[in-house]
């Protein structure tokens, strides 16, 4: 059996014809995995015993015809995800050995449906990075190129799915991480309204950005799996209780008469030519259905950048104080006195990107400087989402590239931390405003695959999900991932 010509609801339909068995998954996720993980990098901790052991509980959901969409189905999880028992490392030698003792309410939900959990996979450590890199690990790869990077943070996420190993992935996005490996690897990304998913168990970067998203080979199964994780979490103060919908039943590939903005400053900017044609050609895409299309400025989005790498690394610098040696996680086997344990405990247990990013939200919170930097992003941040309400009261839907280039060789771009950052260029904007966003495959260039981004207001994931379903049918960009060859 081959995952990578199937999607959820092919597979749920084969299970409840008893064509194929929990078992005849959990075996094609495990082998699938122990023959291209070699080469790919994806997971960081397989839980195979873990997984045969949930094979049980899901063939007895199906035989008493209490299974849903869900049930038996492969699946990995960024290892910034808290799992009880199995361990949950950040891509982090501060976090080598932990092993947390309860769930992250997403992976909670997810269990009442009986999928299998095939392991923890890679990210850039603790989600700081755009390529896994910068994991303490190793790199992930992209399965469409291994000598090519898969996207950050959420890497191996990706790469577990575009290569078959498992049928979805859920990642987190702070400032694009689900989106951006997405577009690198010829997924859709889905990143939800900040409050839509419960945050809790998921492992702080920057709590005011921190959302968990969604990657799959197709926009019906991001629905399904939303669908399943969405919702109120009293364990989580900022997750939201506007209602749930039915995400899968809400789709509707009718777009005529939408409106959609197309975002000036990310489809003329700083993006390669050919990513420009690929959104132009999506805009067409869109007109054909009936859609109406026109450019929209938000001018204060040019200011993205150097708003998130402001306020993200500050909250960084407070969520990442609590890594001190002294209760849990990695603590250095030489020191002096309380000051020297503190010291080269957090100089040995994080990697330099991590080190960065505490440095310079340390300084950005520093006295004599909040005002000038923390608080000022603050108020730019918040022009930012008004430029994005503004927009909404005009359109439905926006539009802009995912990525400002296609995915970039291992090791291209190491020595220049700048130009890392810069490929967040697309994904930043929306974060900051805390909307929903999708990316789909667009187009190949070279081989390597396109993202487009699609953006709804707050809470309009069904629309949204919609809007990337009608783009779906009307092409065929979708299906790259389904033609990648393994030797």
């Amino acid at each position: 059996m081959n995952l990578n010509q199937l999607n959820i609801k092919q597979v749920n339909s084969l299970l409840k014809n008893k064509e194929i068995s929990a078992m005849d998954l959990y075996e094609a996720s495990r082998k699938r995995t122990e023959e291209v993980d070699g080469t790919m990098k994806a997971f960081i901790t397989t839980s195979f015993e873990e997984a045969k052991e949930q094979v049980k509980s899901a063939q007895e959901k199906i035989d008493k015809k209490e299974d849903s969409l869900l049930t038996a189905i492969p699946y990995s999880l960024k290892d910034n995800l808290s799992t009880g028992g199995i361990k949950t490392t950040c891509g982090s030698k501060m976090l080598e050995n932990y092993i947390p003792i309860f769930d992250a309410t997403a992976v909670t939900r997810l269990h009442g449906h009986a999928p299998l959990m095939m392991g923890k996979v890679n990210l850039d450590e603790f989600a700081m990075g755009a390529s896994t890199e910068n994991s303490a690990f190793f790199t992930s790869r992209n399965p469409f190129d291994p000598d090519f990077v898969p996207g950050g943070s959420s890497g191996g996420s990706a790469t577990s799915v575009a290569a078959g190993e498992v049928l979805f992935s859920l990642g987190s996005d702070t400032g694009g991480s689900v989106r951006q490996p997405a577009a690198f690897c010829g997924l859709v990304g889905l990143k939800p309204t900040y409050g839509r998913i419960s945050r809790y168990g998921l492992v702080a970067f920057a709590s005011s950005l921190d959302q968990i998203g969604i990657l799959t080979k197709n926009v019906e199964d991001s629905a399904i799996v939303l669908q399943a994780i969405a919702g109120k979490d009293e364990m989580d103060s900022t997750s939201s209780r506007v209602e749930v919908q039915d995400y899968l039943g809400c789709l509707n590939s009718e777009m005529r008469g939408k409106k959609i903005g197309v975002i000036r400053e990310l489809v003329e900017g700083p993006v390669a030519p050919f990513v420009k044609k690929s959104v132009m050609d999506a805009v067409k895409v869109f007109e054909d259905m009936g859609c109406e299309c026109e450019f929209v400025d938000l001018k204060h989005i040019v200011h993205s950048i150097s708003t998130y790498y402001i306020i993200a690394p500050s909250e960084a610098s407070s969520n990442l104080s609590r890594f001190d040696g002294i209760k849990y996680g990695y603590r250095t086997s030489d020191y002096e006195n309380l000051e020297d344990l503190y010291v080269r405990t957090r100089s040995e247990g994080f990697g330099e990107e991590v080190k960065r990013r505490i440095l310079l939200g340390t300084f950005a919170l520093s006295s004599g400087y909040y005002d000038q930097y923390y608080n000022k992003a603050l108020k730019v941040r918040t022009l930012i989402k008004q430029d994005f309400e503004k927009a909404f009261s005009k359109f439905d839907l926006l539009l802009s590239p995912t990525a400002p280039g296609t995915a970039f060789r291992v090791g291209e771009k190491t020595s220049d931390p700048i130009s890392l950052y810069l490929e967040d260029l697309c994904t930043v904007p929306v974060s900051l405003a805390g909307l929903p966003a999708v990316s789909i495959p667009c187009g190949l260039e070279k081989g390597l695959p396109l993202g487009l981004q699609l953006i709804s207001n707050y809470f309009e994931e069904a629309l949204l999900l919609s809007a990337a379903k009608a783009f779906e049918d009307a092409t065929e960009h979708h299906k790259y991932v389904k033609q990648l060859e393994f030797k």
